[in-house]
């Protein structure tokens, strides 16, 4: 009795993404998924070289020979990578992950670097086979943080590890048992970035595996569809021949014809042709490629493990996460709060400031009292009418009619009354109030009389005024 895939697949760009960076690809032997990355920097042309290279070991390897197999291929597309780069710098930041599996026919060969994942659906418990080589998760590996934060960390597209060209590529292997009734899932961060664990197994779940893709697939567009989308969905069953021979499903009616499907940008951007210049595998038989099997979620990192490159981020960032998605928008509501309330405290101080002021202007025809100051600014009025005098302003000398029109400021209320008080006085030395009628001097008398000099009357200034209130240019020129 052998084992076989029976698989489904999707890629898409997704609800946000102008176009599509993931690359995928499945066949009765291997499965692959890759996210390329860099944006203008041309992420799916990595991700479609790196399909490009994996397809070319789709083969009947057994074993751990299947581990071998693939991390030569993933040294190989790296190599591809760093020679696109050296003829073209412009693709200089390029990258991608890759997470992909051949299958023998009862084992599965993984090897896996990036944050794109492979999950096992086994008697309805979720496992994830990988390991995400982000910053976020190290630091969940140190238990800085928790995963829900991680989720909504702002630095969760970090990467510690990606194929881009660089040396020293350190892909994680793993040889897995695999049995009748096993479910894989392979995809890209665009459904395993929103769509927590709990909810990618009641998906995954789902009996016939075309509802569970499309199951998947709505998922992560409910969460925003923020990135592309690629998704393999692959049952474990048993066949009554090899791999070779007919691979009709022993529970399942309708026969099957195994198919090669190329997904996202390896089906649609071309590759340029590798020109491997004579090297190839020879020029490493020396090199010793160190593999670590993949650990799942819960298991920390060996003590022996060499730390993760550094990555170009303030330390104090890492340790700055976004709370989990029911609370996001909790801090920024605070904020908002304490931003209006120091406002409105300022605010208030202001006006509280403006109700100890006051000023003598003109209220109609009346000389009145303010409270406030006199300069204000549109639609916001700063001062109110706080008494009206029993005094015309057409009955002041015309200097203080224009004092007052412009407004006297004063220091305070006794300041304002004492002010309308010399107004006042100013009008009677002006001579401006109606006089007492007296009789007038007979012809004689004021011929007989000698004329003498008067004193014309000079006003004082209001107290309450300012300098340039007080200073007319002559003495008398006030009335």
């Amino acid at each position: 009795m052998t084992l076989a895939l029976r698989v489904v697949s999707h890629s898409e760009i997704g609800l946000v993404r102008k176009n599509n960076q993931d690359s995928g690809f499945t066949s009765p032997h291997l499965l692959v998924v890759a996210d390329g990355m860099g944006g203008a920097a041309a992420g799916d042309l990595a991700s479609a070289v790196a399909v490009d290279t994996l397809m070319r070991v789709d083969e009947t390897a057994t074993g751990t020979s299947m581990l071998d197999v693939m991390a030569g291929a993933v040294d190989d597309a790296n190599e591809r990578i760093a020679d696109l780069i050296a003829d073209d710098v412009a693709l200089d930041g390029m990258g991608t992950t890759v997470t992909a599996a051949l299958f023998d026919g009862t084992a599965l060969g993984l090897v896996h670097i990036g944050d794109s994942r492979a999950y096992l659906l086994r008697g309805g418990e979720l496992r994830r086979l990988t390991h995400d080589h982000s910053w976020v998760q190290s630091l969940v590996d140190e238990g800085r943080i928790s995963e829900a934060e991680a989720s909504v960390h702002p630095h969760r597209s970090l990467l510690l590890r990606v194929l881009n060209g660089q040396p020293g590529v350190d892909a994680e292997a793993s040889l897995l048992e695999m049995a009748a009734g096993d479910r894989l899932m392979f995809c890209s961060d665009g459904l395993c970035g929103l769509v927590d664990d709990p909810e990618i197994a009641a998906l995954l779940a789902e009996p016939d595996r075309e509802e569970a893709l499309a199951g998947l697939v709505a998922a992560a567009r409910g969460e925003g569809g923020v990135d592309n989308i690629t998704v393999l969905v692959a049952d474990v069953v048993e066949t009554a021949a090899g791999l070779a021979g007919a691979h009709a499903d022993v529970a399942e009616t309708p026969a099957h014809t195994p198919e090669t499907v190329v997904l996202g940008a390896a089906a649609e951007r071309p590759v340029p042709p590798w020109h491997d210049h004579g090297r190839g595998r020879e020029e490493h038989e020396d090199t010793v490629i160190t593999r670590r099997p993949l650990a799942p979620p819960e298991e920390p990192a060996a003590a022996g493990d060499p730390p993760p490159a550094p990555v170009a981020v303030p330390d104090e960032s890492r340790y700055d996460p976004r709370p989990p998605a029911r609370r996001r928008f909790v801090r920024p509501l605070v904020t908002a709060v304490l931003v209006l309330a120091i406002v409105g405290a300022g605010l208030g101080a202001a006006y509280a400031w403006t109700r100890s002021q006051y000023y003598v202007g003109a209220a109609g025809s009346q000389v009145a009292i303010y409270r406030g100051v006199s300069e204000g600014v549109p639609l916001v009025p700063l001062s109110h009418l706080y008494e009206v005098q029993d005094l015309e302003v057409s009955t002041l000398p015309v200097y203080y009619q224009e004092r007052v029109r412009s407004s006297i400021d004063v220091p305070s209320l006794a300041a304002a009354r004492e002010t309308v008080t010399e107004l006042r006085d100013a009008v009677t030395r002006c001579g401006r109030l109606t006089p007492t009628a007296s009789p007038s001097p007979s012809p004689s008398a004021s011929r007989s009389r000698t004329p003498r000099a008067t004193a014309s009357p000079v006003p004082t200034i209001p107290t309450g005024a300012s300098s340039a209130a007080s200073s007319p240019t002559t003495p008398g020129s006030a009335c």
